[in-house]
């Protein structure tokens, strides 16, 4: 396909499940902002993480946590915004009709969001059980992130379905 056609048909197709893609895409997106700003913290380019003033948020505290900074001796925020990319970037590639034409690339970005779910989960139960309070930002990425899988399924099952066919 010519990148003008990919260009049109990501931008307006309606076909496929694009419009369940736009929205990974999009709530992909609403991650990686919260991700950028709990990075902004942990790279100390900001002071504080503002949230809202209700009990048991701690933004602060939970990001500067040393289980924060563990993996790979990175801060968790940057891990966060690598991984989130990637999640975009699957929910970005491909025709509209990459379910029956390249359903590798569908089930790729079901894998991922399965594995963004069981990350976001350990982390929010990881923020109650180590630190005793939760961060605004990290619980909107994780909302985003749960908020994603009924996006995927549509399209997994038409993936698996043409694989099953073969």
């Amino acid at each position: 396909m010519k990148p003008e056609e990919l260009s049109r048909e990501l931008r307006g197709s309606r076909a496929g499940f694009m419009a369940q893609r736009r929205g990974i895409a999009a709530l992909s997106l609403a991650a990686i902002g919260s991700m950028g700003l709990i990075s902004l913290y942990q790279l100390g380019l900001i002071k504080h993480l503002p949230e809202p003033p209700l009990p048991f948020f701690d933004a602060d505290k939970v990001d500067a946590a040393p289980e924060a900074y563990a993996l790979f001796n990175t801060p968790d925020g940057v891990i966060g915004l690598g991984s989130y990319a990637l999640t975009l970037g699957l929910a970005a590639i491909g025709r509209p009709d990459r379910a029956e034409r390249q359903p590798w690339l569908s089930l790729a970005l079901a894998a991922k969001v399965g594995f963004d779910t069981s990350q976001a989960a350990r982390l929010t139960l990881n923020q109650w059980t180590k630190q005793k309070a939760f961060c605004f930002w990290c619980l909107l990425a994780s909302a985003a992130t749960l908020f994603t899988i009924p996006l995927v399924v549509p399209e997994t099952k038409a993936a698996l379905g043409k694989l099953l066919k073969r």
